[in-house]
């Protein structure tokens, strides 16, 4: 299955949080999308896997994404090494994604940043042809690298390389936020309080969007950093 742009998030919601306005106006402008979770959020403090799994869902069917998976890895415990690479690898080379968009390049969470440099090294690690790799059915497949991969904002306030705007699908992207209730704020949630339960990072949420939008005249927007450097064809596309 080929997509246009393939997300990866080291946990259930990483995504929605970083870039799913951007995912949510992709699909609106006519890409194909796909989600690749690398763990499911195990050691999480609220809730569980069984309902992070259906949360999760939701989630997907709200940004109208073409597939969403999950690569079982060992939440706070994988690592940047050769096996994660080369599922990484097969994944890229299966989707052969143009884009991908990934976590921060450094943030609160240490999977965040983990994950950051395993989908950076994957995504130039997929485009050698001498490292092999097999489809499901047991297929050589091809070498395939994106060419681009944008790394989202997460806890961390970085300045972005680039904002894309947002306006017309920031309340699609807070749905499919909310779509993971066990984890943000519930004033009548029994669980323990967390850094990302409170009403104040959920508000952040939508204040974050409003002010990088404001930045760029707009009504919300999302910050992406990039290792590479961004470029145009033409002036005309800086003018919107």
């Amino acid at each position: 299955m080929n997509v246009d742009i393939l997300a990866f998030g080291a946990h259930p919601d990483d995504v929605e949080l970083g870039c799913g306005g951007v995912i949510a106006l992709s699909v609106a402008q006519g890409k194909s999308v796909a989600i690749i979770d690398l763990t499911k959020g195990e050691l999480g403090t609220r809730g569980n896997v069984e309902l992070r799994i259906k949360e999760a869902e939701k989630a997907a069917k709200i940004l109208n994404v073409k597939k969403r998976e999950n690569l079982n890895f060992k939440d706070c415990f994988f690592v940047n090494d050769e096996s994660h690479q080369l599922l990484i690898i097969e994944k890229i080379r299966s989707y052969r994604p143009e884009i991908v968009l990934c976590n921060a390049i450094e943030d609160r969470h240490i999977d965040h940043t983990k994950a950051n440099r395993l989908i950076n090294d994957s995504c130039f690690l997929s485009g050698l042809s001498k490292i092999k790799t097999q489809d499901k059915d047991g297929k050589i497949q091809d070498c395939w690298r994106p060419k681009l991969v944008l790394e989202y904002i997460q806890w961390n306030e970085i300045e972005p390389n680039i904002i894309l705007d947002i306006s017309e699908f920031l309340e699609q992207k807070i749905s499919a936020v909310t779509s993971y209730s066990s984890q943000f704020f519930d004033p009548d949630s029994k669980e323990a309080n967390t850094p990302i339960s409170s009403k104040n990072f959920l508000e952040s949420v939508r204040y974050r969007a409003l002010n990088l939008g404001r930045l760029m005249g707009k009504e919300a927007g999302e910050g992406f950093t990039s290792r590479q450097l961004l470029s145009i064809k033409s002036l005309d596309d800086l003018i919107f």
